[in-house]
């Protein structure tokens, strides 16, 4: 088995459990070079809002979209809209990435920002 087998058995035992709560739920996605996060609703057949290290606004103010800081901007961004459509609870999907660094990271800046999760 190799890291993304890996990767994607874990992913897929999260998600079994997170569709068992019936939350929304705040997706993370990451390469080595960007950030995604999703709010994706609790059905999970709608994209609600999402936030990135590739939109233009935040390719201003980072440098490199692949370290902590551009994490932590996207967290910030993805809770700042969730707010604005008026989620403030959501469960955190980490997409089977190990919860630590860049993950880490946005998922501080998304609780900072107001998400509870």
């Amino acid at each position: 088995m190799d890291k993304n087998q890996a990767r994607l058995r874990r992913s897929r035992k999260t998600r079994a459990k997170l569709a068992e709560l019936k939350m929304v739920r705040l997706s993370v996605f990451r390469t080595n070079c960007h950030m995604y996060a999703q709010i994706i609703d609790a059905s999970g057949g709608r994209v609600l809002a999402s936030a990135s290290t590739v939109e233009p606004d935040v390719r201003k103010e980072v440098a490199n979209g692949g370290n902590s800081a551009a994490a932590a901007l996207v967290g910030k961004r993805i809770a700042d809209k969730a707010k604005s459509l008026g989620i403030e609870k959501v469960a955190f999907d980490r997409s089977g990435f190990r919860y630590h660094g860049r993950v880490k990271s946005l998922a501080d800046a998304a609780r900072e920002n107001g998400l509870v999760f």
